[in-house]
């Protein structure tokens, strides 16, 4: 066994990206960390997410510590900014997503149990608040990650990187055998 190399590689993302065929975006509402604005960049960019949403007062990862995180990868993402959390839903849902909110909430599913299918757009809120009640009112389902030790919640750019990988992972298990 050896690690994957330049040609080896590439050629492994391409034969999983090959099998992906979700949609896959973000909604970001009042993340105000450009380190976990970067880090949901970098994450997006690897898992093959199209279009970042920013909405509110959300940091730009054009911010130099958002660069210092997400390295310049914010050019593989189309970002588009909003002033306001109902533009940003109203685009969403225009560019043909369904929204679905990440966020400990009583109506949330289990993560593993949304039906995440299709075009997709996850939507995660404020580092301390979470999502507003306005964005889980415009949500069209929510889920949460559960948990298992003391801790209550995660990082907001590690929940989005399991929900992306999650979306991913519905994408792959409904392929068929020989795709």
């Amino acid at each position: 066994m050896h690690q994957l190399r330049g040609t080896e590689l590439k050629r492994l993302h391409r034969s999983w990206k090959r099998q992906s065929s979700a949609e896959v975006a973000l909604l970001l509402e009042n993340v105000q960390s450009p380190f976990n604005v970067g880090s949901i960049v970098r994450t997006a960019a690897a898992l093959g997410v199209g279009r970042l949403y920013l909405a509110g007062n959300t940091a730009s990862p054009r911010n130099a510590k958002a660069q210092k995180i997400c390295m310049g990868t914010d050019r593989y993402l189309d970002v588009q900014t909003f002033e306001t959390l109902p533009e940003a839903v109203e685009r969403v849902r225009a560019d043909g997503y369904r929204l679905v909110g990440l966020e400990l909430a009583d109506e949330a599913v289990p993560l593993h149990e949304a039906d995440l299918s299709g075009a997709t757009c996850i939507a995660v809120g404020n580092e301390d608040h979470g999502i507003s009640p306005q964005a889980l009112g415009m949500c069209d389902a929510v889920a949460f990650i559960p948990q298992l030790g003391r801790v209550g919640s995660l990082n907001v750019a590690t929940a989005l990187a399991v929900a992306c990988y999650e979306v991913r992972r519905q994408d792959w298990a409904g392929l068929p055998a020989d795709a």
